[in-house]
């Protein structure tokens, strides 16, 4: 357990965020798995915008790196046109 007060502040935010960013996390993978799991390839089509934007908004907080995001958008892309 931390002794110092600022410790203790920092303990209570780093799990406030922890939660935050795994909520954020999951979200975007839920997104880019509607994406490559749609039935059809329009689905999958009107399902890329909200999945790319969930993957940028993940990258801009630094829940992902910026090269991770652009490797999943790549995959989503590749995926969709492949369809």
């Amino acid at each position: 357990m931390p002794s110092s007060k600022q410790a203790k502040k920092r303990m209570i935010t780093d799990d406030k965020r922890r939660l935050v960013n795994k909520a954020k996390n999951s979200a975007m993978k839920s997104a880019m798995k509607k994406v490559m799991d749609a039935e059809t390839p329009e689905a999958a089509a009107a399902a890329l915008p909200n999945a790319v934007k969930m993957v940028d908004k993940c990258a801009k907080h630094n829940i992902i790196h910026d090269r991770a995001a652009a490797r999943h958008k790549s995959r989503l892309d590749r995926h969709v046109a492949g369809n």
